[in-house]
């Protein structure tokens, strides 16, 4: 059987770098976006993958939406074995006294509270997988508490440590059904939030991740990894 991969914020950067390379190494992918017919690259795909690929709707930040991705998942397989939270948005770099706080709450809602919700929606999937399954959460070295030397950012620290935080639940609470949790940072890639000048380009980023995953095993179970 095909591995099958579900991966969020599959319309650009690293999430549909993600669905390219999975595809080339033969696994059924769905894509979820917030909308995907508008990603000429990610729609591209499915018209080049007929089936292989399924672009599905979801705004990770709302239930009803996560929900109906879940439903329209379920039309098409019963079991992943990878599900990688990938979506997130960036944070400016505010300091403390100009903070936004709809923009911190926006933040967090998507960049942490989306993991939580696309997980479970869809863990009784994962539980039906072929062994083994694994939930990469997508994450960040500026939700580490140890790295910080240079403040500021708030919101997208915030929101990746309490990801991080989650990451080490989940990776406890599931290892009884044999699930492997981990958060993984990509590094300094060239996408629209890292921007131009960052360090690694998407492929490059992106085939090393997939390397990382290939490898996880229990033992490796909630920790945080780089590319």
């Amino acid at each position: 059987m095909s591995l099958r991969v579900l991966v969020t914020g599959a319309s650009r950067g690293i999430g549909l770098e993600y669905a390219r390379q999975w595809l080339d190494s033969g696994a059924r992918v769905f894509g979820l976006a917030r909308d995907p017919e508008a990603s000429a690259e990610l729609m591209a795909l499915a018209s080049d993958h007929p089936g292989r690929i399924v672009p599905v709707r979801c705004d990770v930040a709302d239930d009803d939406s996560v929900a109906a991705a879940r439903r329209r998942v379920g039309e098409e397989t019963d079991g992943l074995e990878v599900l990688i939270n990938n979506a997130g948005i960036g944070g400016s770099h505010q300091g403390l006294e100009s903070l936004d706080m709809d923009r911190v709450r926006r933040t967090f809602e998507v960049n942490a509270i989306g993991p939580l919700r696309v997980a479970r929606a869809f863990l009784d999937l994962l539980r039906a997988g072929e062994r083994p399954r694994r939930i990469v959460n997508m994450t960040s070295l500026m939700g580490s508490i140890d790295d910080n030397r240079s403040g500021g950012a708030y919101a997208y620290r915030l929101s990746k440590a309490a990801l991080n935080m989650a990451t080490r639940s989940m990776a406890i609470d599931l290892a009884g059904d044999g699930i492997v949790a981990v958060a993984l940072h990509p590094g300094w890639v060239q996408t629209d939030m890292g921007g131009a000048s960052a360090r690694t380009p998407v492929d490059e980023a992106v085939r090393s991740l997939v390397r990382t995953i290939g490898a996880l095993d229990m033992d490796r179970s909630g920790g945080f990894y780089g590319s």
